[in-house]
């Protein structure tokens, strides 16, 4: 199965979820179960998506002229989607902030890869983007189902609304631009790989819509800053910076897991080989090269990882070694010898050689 999620495909990690779901408290305990339970619907909404594709997650449609569209509906707090049509492209605000959140995530994840990569939309052809606020009741999480995407309100104790971190709906629109381009396997180390793409160009739409854009160096490269409420000892969901540091609670399970260096790389039947958890470490790589090139981490590190997801050599099951060894291999192709040798040594500082 060329994609496959244990819970779906959610950026909160299940380990959290499932300590949730561990909790003392009834309210809490309850919105973890569902929450679970309803991520494993999504994931079969998401494989039934890519039934009869060839070679992507998303196919190949015609191509349309570059356009953006978006459109928001409100799932009521029920689980039909996408529910009720809310907010179309151009129309005025309205007085419900998950949809204005969504509305303006949308638009910032398509006009990154417009602007920076040039790309039509999450395809490369134009697809209209859909959203749907308020699914379920307490549901603690976000997640694009391969056709659309779909935002918890949270719980209210340990998660708040799930449209207020710009770079979450960046991370998992971008699930979107992995399936249709390098489809990267999600297990193992090539899953780890593909949760941090999304990592990636999630926190360059976090830094792209920041006033003033912030600087490789000056950006804080924290996934999903904001989602936690005052009640949990934690900042995000992930450090690119520093993995590992996010958080430290045991209501989600104690500290952040996430290794930056193949050392602490864990082996685990869980998560699909621990992709949440490993994606530290091709994130600290990124980190790394972002911060050395310098000025804004989209204009050459994220340049050359989206040209790596897009090379015919990087194979749907690629490992870290593999990714490394196109992306210095694009680097030096794009920006010269010097650029390679930035990339190879990011790549040597978390412990991954080149294939």
């Amino acid at each position: 199965m060329p994609h496959r999620c244990a819970h779906g495909c959610g950026v909160v990690p299940p380990h959290i979820i499932e300590a949730l779901a561990r909790s003392e408290s009834p309210g809490q305990r309850d919105a973890a179960i569902a929450t679970l339970s309803a991520d494993a619907s999504l994931r079969q909404a998401r494989l039934m998506a890519q039934v009869g594709t060839a070679g992507t997650g998303l196919g190949t449609p015609a191509a349309v002229p570059s356009h953006k569209h978006r459109s928001v509906h409100d799932a009521r707090n029920g689980s039909t989607l996408p529910g009720v049509p809310v907010r179309e492209e151009g129309q005025p605000a309205s007085d419900d902030v998950a949809v204005n959140e969504a509305y303006d995530g949308l638009g910032a994840t398509w006009d990154l890869y417009a602007e920076a990569y040039d790309r039509n939309s999450i395809d490369d052809a134009g697809m209209d983007l859909l959203a749907s606020v308020h699914y379920l009741r307490d549901y603690d999480n976000a997640q694009w189902d391969g056709t659309q995407m779909v935002f918890g309100d949270g719980d209210g104790t340990v998660f708040n609304r799930f449209t207020i971190a710009v770079d979450v709906i960046g991370h998992e629109l971008t699930h979107g631009v992995t399936a249709a381009t390098a489809n990267l396997t999600y297990a193992d180390q090539s899953g780890a790989l593909n949760e941090s793409v999304s990592d990636v160009f999630g926190s360059l739409v976090k830094q792209f819509v920041a006033r003033p854009q912030p600087s490789a160096e000056a950006a804080d490269w924290l996934i999903g800053e904001g989602l936690f409420t005052a009640s949990v000892d934690g900042v995000a969901l992930r450090s690119m910076k520093a993995p590992g540091t996010a958080y430290d609670d045991p209501q989600l399970g104690g500290r952040d897991p996430q290794p930056s260096h193949m050392d602490g790389y864990v082996t685990t039947a869980s998560d699909n080989g621990g992709v949440h958890i490993n994606s530290g470490i091709p994130n600290h790589a990124f980190y790394l090269v972002a911060v050395a090139f310098g000025g804004f981490a989209r204009e050459r590190a994220g340049r050359i990882w989206y040209e790596t997801l897009r090379d015919p050599q990087l194979g749907a099951d690629a490992q870290f070694s593999d990714f490394a060894a196109v992306t210095a291999a694009t680097a030096a192709r794009l920006f010269g010898a010097e650029a390679e040798r930035t990339v190879t040594g990011a790549w040597d500082e978390v412990g991954v050689a080149l294939a």
